[in-house]
């Protein structure tokens, strides 16, 4: 387990488990704000500006999947393919299962469906061609091996040869411990929000940064927890770790 990372710049972040971060989750949508879909919408945007620069220059002319699943973490996956899609980038859609999204999520799919984005099934996109691919599939609410439709999604995504881009932590790892007890995706890339995870481990996560998503800083002090504001006029920051 990772204690804590640095910034590129040399701030101190630390790392937190599963649990800890579901109470900043709770205490910013009980107590402080901001609330769920407000953190949503931040975490997708930061997700679509981290696609782009990720992409490089030809990243208007690229084919881009995103992988959703029914939570949360899918829900940010969903925000970020409307950001793309609002952008005239070429964006599929494939949700883990569509009938099971939770309601901040199916509110993020109907705003979707209003862009030229297109929502494919898993079978139709195995015909697809893919630049990039966003895993938003699981995220930190991971419980046990990976199985279903989503798995079958993590496999699609592993047995391509396009770039990975994991929304908070790869599917199928956990945010703890950094152990897979079945498939996980393999992420060249991964954006954490609001504070990194200490099961955040490189071999799993490769190039890691960190996202703004507007926690209060109240929250981290009502937690215990030493922090300084890490992203100073940025909104994602590059992290290493440094225990």
């Amino acid at each position: 387990m990772i204690k804590r990372f640095d910034t590129d710049t040399g701030i101190e972040v630390p790392a937190i488990t599963t649990d800890q971060m579901r109470e900043v989750d709770r205490i910013a949508i009980e107590e402080t704000g901001p609330n769920l879909f407000q953190m949503m919408e931040n975490a997708g945007r930061n997700l679509a500006l981290s696609a782009i620069e990720l992409l490089g220059e030809g990243w208007r002319k690229a084919n881009i999947v995103v992988l959703a699943g029914t939570g949360g973490n899918g829900g940010g996956g969903i925000c970020a393919a409307r950001h793309l899609a609002n952008r005239n980038v070429k964006v599929r859609l494939c949700l883990s299962n569509p009938n099971r999204l939770g309601e901040v999520p199916g509110f993020q799919r109907k705003i979707y469906q209003s862009t030229s984005g297109i929502e494919v099934t898993l079978q139709n996109l195995k015909k697809e061609s893919v630049d990039l691919i966003l895993d938003a599939i699981i995220g930190y609410s991971l419980q046990d091996a990976p199985r279903g439709s989503a798995l079958e999604l993590i496999r699609w995504a592993n047995g391509t040869d396009a770039p990975v881009l994991a929304l908070d932590v790869p599917s199928g790892v956990d945010s703890t411990t950094g152990t897979a007890h079945g498939d996980y995706v393999r992420a060249s890339r991964t954006m954490t929000l609001a504070l990194p995870k200490s099961g955040l481990l490189h071999e799993k996560t490769g190039d890691l940064f960190l996202a703004d998503i507007g926690i209060p800083q109240a929250v981290y002090r009502q937690m215990g927890l030493q922090y300084n504001h890490p992203f100073d006029e940025r909104y994602s920051v590059p992290l290493v770790s440094s225990s």
